[in-house]
């Protein structure tokens, strides 16, 4: 990547600051406020971060803005790592040049609007006739597995949580395994999980994968879900049906009376983009650590030629959780030093598919095993002072329990009514949850619902997604102190073992 030289001297000023001698410990970590807050994110979200997209000078921008505060705080980088402060993520980007789908029904054309489909090949060129169709419906069985025959076929996947098991794969793994199966292309379908306005927004003619990947299918893509319906509601009653029969544990699919034709011309770059990540060294190191993670990067520059506002800036999602993690950072170096060590990734390309995460996942630079909790932080300005915190990843007794005492202790209430189970494969927690980490999302944005699905349809990844006045940190401020109280919890060798379920 470019500008190897700015990032060496990032790295030495770095190193310099962390040599400042510690800040006097103080018996109580004093509130973390929305000025606090607001500090951070007026930096991160503005236009020059140009949306902190990675491989840009945006993601430069970023990693010197996020390892000068940490290192100024007394963070250090992980000890033995290649590049001090970051990991390197190897990424390959494929942008579509172009990209179709037509398809026909009993062999005649049955036209789809242009804007109902998204399509990119996964080479330089790609054009392919007459692909039978079938719809999978989950892509997978009661066991977890591939139920229906796709080789050789366009596959129309169901991008919601399947609805049948525990631990069943999210949409991109379940995409992947048809691949694996044979799939030559693999349609996911937007759902109010994955809404069609975000998925154009964040996936439009880009996809990317990490270098080390296993191929994908030919082509990957996404339809509308008006379109899908349209689609089996021209083959026939049978086709439609389909969609409830979906819902059952040994559904193997459904054969469609449909061909598809695919074409797509792909640029291919290769690049690699950067996990920020440093180390509060523990005063009683046990051999346990607590990982504080939330991702940095967002979508970059986003809008069309001639638009007033072409920047998504990503001040929600997740300057705002960039924010938090750092005076969280700030309050555990600066106050009693904890027993354990506290590691703090700021993770790459989570917008991507939690891309960096994943890496990390795959090349942890401290064991995963070592590892007794990972809290992420992600979209956390959402809700005003006073919401009731919410947790994504409950299910551990001993977890769960810890969450409810520290929230009861600092006056919050909790809803425990599953409605935030909804999210736990859309953040980076999962692709650790996925190495056996236990990762939790705590906080009060995803307790609120109709303020979460507010944002979601109005300024969730788009150029409205500035830093204002408006926003309510005062939630965040709340979430920001309960993370402070968990980590102190997870890393006190007397209050937790590390080895509870």
């Amino acid at each position: 990547m470019h500008a190897i030289k700015f990032r060496a001297a990032i790295a030495a000023v770095a190193l310099i600051a962390v040599s400042v001698s510690a800040v006097q410990a103080r018996p109580v970590d004093p509130p973390i406020t929305e000025a606090d807050l607001a500090a951070h994110m007026r930096v991160l979200a503005s236009d020059a971060f140009e949306g902190r997209a990675p491989g840009t000078e945006g993601e430069d921008r970023t990693i010197a803005y996020v390892v000068g505060e940490w290192a100024r705080m007394g963070l250090q980088p992980v000890p033995g790592s290649e590049t001090p402060w970051l990991q390197p993520v190897p990424l390959v980007e494929s942008a579509a040049i172009a990209g179709s789908v037509q398809f026909k029904v009993r062999g005649r054309a049955f036209p789809l609007s242009d804007d109902s489909v998204v399509l990119t090949g996964r080479d330089a060129s790609l054009a392919l006739a007459d692909v039978p169709v079938i719809f999978v419906g989950y892509g997978v069985d009661a066991s977890g597995k591939v139920a229906a025959d796709v080789k050789g076929k366009v596959a129309i996947l169901l991008s919601d949580a399947v609805p049948f098991g525990e631990k069943m794969p999210r949409y991109r793994d379940r995409r992947q395994m048809l691949a694996e199966a044979g799939a030559t292309a693999v349609l996911v379908v937007a759902s109010d999980a994955l809404p069609w306005a975000a998925v154009q927004g964040s996936f439009g003619s880009q996809t990317t994968k990490l270098a080390g990947a296993k191929p994908g299918a030919a082509a990957t893509g996404f339809i509308a879900a008006p379109a899908l319906q349209a689609l089996l509601t021209k083959v026939g009653k049978a086709a439609v049906a389909a969609l409830e029969a979906a819902k059952s544990p040994d559904y193997r699919g459904t054969d469609l009376a449909v061909t598809a034709n695919l074409s797509a011309e792909t640029e291919v770059r290769p690049y690699a983009s950067h996990n920020i990540i440093a180390k509060l060294p523990g005063a009683k190191p046990d051999g346990k650590a607590v990982l504080f993670l939330g991702h940095w990067d967002h979508l970059g520059i986003c809008g069309d030629e001639g638009d007033a506002d072409r920047i998504c800036n990503g001040a929600v999602d997740n300057a705002s959780g960039i924010a938090v993690l750092t005076e969280v950072a700030k309050r555990l170096a600066s106050g009693p030093r904890p027993d354990r060590d506290i590691y703090f990734m700021a993770t790459t390309a989570e917008e991507k598919g939690l891309l960096g995460a994943t890496y990390f996942a795959d090349h942890p630079v401290v064991p995963l095993g070592d590892i007794t909790v990972a809290l992420n932080i992600d979209t956390i300005a959402i809700s005003p002072r006073g919401t009731p915190v919410a947790t994504i990843g409950r299910g551990r007794p001993a977890y769960d329990a810890v969450v409810r005492k520290v929230s009861t202790d600092l006056g919050r209430k909790l809803d425990e009514d599953g409605e935030a189970d909804a999210f736990v494969q859309r953040q980076d927690g999962w692709a650790l949850g996925a190495k056996g980490v236990p990762s939790l999302m705590v906080g009060g944005s995803f307790s609120d619902m109709p303020l979460l699905e507010k944002f979601l349809g109005s300024d969730y990844h788009k150029a409205a997604d500035n830093f204002s006045d408006a926003i309510p940190l005062g939630g965040a401020a709340e979430d920001a102190d309960l993370h402070v109280a968990l980590g102190r919890v997870f890393a006190d060798t007397k209050a937790w073992s590390g080895t509870e379920k």
